[in-house]
């Protein structure tokens, strides 16, 4: 049986399609085998959101080609899509397959000739508008406990620091029955959450007449009955409404835990950025979402050294962040991006600025976090338990995003329990599993 390994860079995005690709694999009679294996094929599902995600993308190609210079090795992705004359560079690399692509990436890796495996072939049409997300049926379990659907691709935002809309095209949004029917699969095989997730999940259904994310959302709920729960990864501020909201309020299923990216505090630098809101209206929108759902978790993305950010503009950020009620922070650090607004600008903010920033930011985060969590001592927590940690100690996650510690008998990995919260220790809520 020949055998597989896969290595992932970058968003969920990218994580959830190379759960589909392995499972296009194993339906193929294909053995899954780890990175660190000496594999048949290789493929590395690349991501170039940063200049260290194109380093980090070329070393995987890199190690694998060491580890086997006889298999094929696959680049996949975002940075295949749209730079895959600099990965054809590398030698060693067999093929190169485009987002556009990726999908069918086992019909042609199968159709290479011996000819192709010994020199680099390139796959990376255009994306288009009509390229609908794919239906997938997930046949057993992976290694995560939570499960994760693609309800959507690409992005027409044109942010002027991002190659995203580059590298994935248009809006597309899965068809509502295909989510409906990917989810009833994932709850047979015995998965308790499923993260719904897209490059711009908040946009689901404007390209499908008359939906839009809530639709989606009460569809699932009337359609899928069960004991499960449904997260949403990130949401633009412009794109959180009423209605939105309204239902993660109301709907138990549905996590309280909001994405909410900001990236810059500064009016002046999310105008830069054509960000399209201002600080006032992120500020107002958290804080009402958090008097509409008392319990919610709210985490951020944070750039800090966009071209042009000053002092001024970096306090502006700094003490935004830290008069909101906001869980965590996921802080980067800007990285110019060929053919991006932004990589041409001037002022760009050197590195050291940018670590001394970043550090100052993720030490607020940390705080935060301690802040946030600390609400919930003495209370029942319900969590779905994800691994054990050591000797009948378990983790499990919240539905509001928090780790918690507890020690079973029982091996409950995947399922639901009840804990009673006690005390926290590093950042981990520790408690008593309670009798069901």
């Amino acid at each position: 049986m020949k055998t597989v390994a896969f290595h992932t860079l970058g968003c969920k995005v990218n994580q959830v399609e190379t759960e589909e690709m392995k499972e296009d694999f194993v339906n193929r009679g294909f053995n899954i085998v780890g990175f660190n294996s000496k594999a048949d094929i290789y493929i590395i599902n690349t991501c170039t959101v940063t200049h260290v995600s194109d380093r980090k993308s070329k070393a995987m190609i890199r190690r694998a080609i060491r580890r086997n210079p006889l298999a094929v090795v696959a680049a996949v992705g975002c940075m295949a899509q749209t730079d895959s004359r600099q990965l054809a560079e590398i030698k060693g690399i067999s093929l190169i397959v485009g987002n556009s692509d990726k999908e069918n990436i086992v019909d042609i890796i199968e159709n290479l000739t011996m000819e192709e495996k010994n020199r680099t072939t390139i796959v990376s049409n255009p994306i288009r508008a009509e390229d609908k997300p794919k239906t997938v049926t997930y046949t057993c379990k992976h290694q995560r406990t939570r499960a994760f659907i693609k309800i959507q691709d690409g992005c027409q935002n044109f942010c002027s620091y991002c190659i995203i809309p580059y590298t994935r095209g248009p809006v597309r949004s899965k068809l509502p029955a295909s989510v409906v029917d990917e989810i009833r699969q994932l709850l047979v095989i015995g998965y308790r959450e499923v993260v719904l997730t897209g490059i711009h999940t908040g946009l689901y259904g404007s390209d499908l007449d008359g939906w839009d994310l809530t639709r989606l959302l009460r569809f699932i709920m009337e359609e899928v009955k069960g004991d499960y729960r449904i997260r949403l990864s990130s949401i633009e501020p412009l794109e959180m409404n009423e209605q939105l909201i309204k239902i993660i309020a109301e709907e138990p299923r549905l996590c309280h835990h909001f994405h909410i990216p900001l990236q810059s505090g500064s009016n002046k630098i999310l105008k830069a950025m054509y960000r399209r809101y201002t600080r006032e209206f992120y500020r107002e929108l958290i804080n009402h979402i958090a008097i509409s759902v008392p319990d919610a978790a709210f985490t951020t993305d944070i750039m800090v050294g966009f071209p042009g950010e000053n002092e001024e503009d970096f306090s502006d950020t700094y003490t935004l962040i830290a008069g909101l009620p906001l869980m965590d922070l996921h802080v980067f650090k800007y990285s110019p991006r060929p053919g991006t607004k932004a990589s041409a600008m001037p002022l760009q903010v050197e590195e050291i600025t940018k670590r001394d920033r970043s550090e100052k930011l993720l030490e607020l985060a940390r705080n935060k976090y301690c802040t946030f969590i600390r609400r919930f001592l003495n209370t029942d927590m319900e969590v779905l338990v994800e691994r054990e940690l050591y000797n009948d100690q378990y983790i499990g996650l919240s539905d509001n995003y928090i780790n918690v510690e507890f020690s079973s008998n029982n091996d409950l990995r995947g399922n639901f329990a009840t804990i009673k919260i006690s005390s926290m220790d590093s950042g981990v809520l520790k408690g008593e599993l309670l009798p069901i």
